[in-house]
């Protein structure tokens, strides 16, 4: 797929130490019995906590599940490193919503396929028309003429998990 090729995903983010202290304060916040580990409840919590919203049970038992079963929890260095790919994920979404947002200069909420030529005609100026057509028609997944934010996500993902 075409924007799988354009290598969107961005280099791995780190956290300032700033925000690197906060979620250690986070973590030592719903450790409250300083167990050294966060149980299942507790880690939902954090997430709301720096996240702004309660994790769904599949989300929850897909953390669970990658926990070392050595440990009662998730230890603070497993913590950190899951709070940060959640950070990243989230960048790297709101990335994909702001270039959506660029290509939908009439604010529509989709993009046509003259949204498109626009749009490429700028990035990628020597590219055909017939090429620009084909992206539009791979990226236009229920064939309706427009490309959705979920129709434009899913391109730009396509190919990195």
């Amino acid at each position: 797929m075409f924007f799988s090729q354009a290598g969107a995903r961005p280099r791995m983010w780190e956290a300032s130490p700033s925000e690197h202290k906060k979620w250690v304060e986070v973590f030592k916040a719903c450790d409250e019995e300083n167990k050294g580990y966060l149980s299942r409840e507790d880690f939902k919590v954090a997430v709301v906590m720096l996240f702004g919203y309660k994790p769904s049970k599949i989300e929850a038992d897909a953390v669970m599940s990658s926990v070392d079963p050595n440990t009662s929890g998730i230890l603070l260095k497993e913590f950190l490193d899951i709070v940060r790919k959640k950070k990243e994920a989230q960048l790297y979404r709101n990335e994909i919503r702001h270039i959506f947002t660029a290509f939908d200069r009439h604010y529509r909420g989709y993009l046509t396929l003259e949204d498109f030529k626009k749009a490429f005609k700028q990035v990628a100026p020597k590219l055909s028309e017939r090429i620009i057509l084909e992206v539009f028609r791979e990226v236009d997944q229920d064939s309706d003429g427009h490309v959705s934010f979920k129709d434009f996500e899913y391109a730009m993902n396509y190919g990195q998990k």
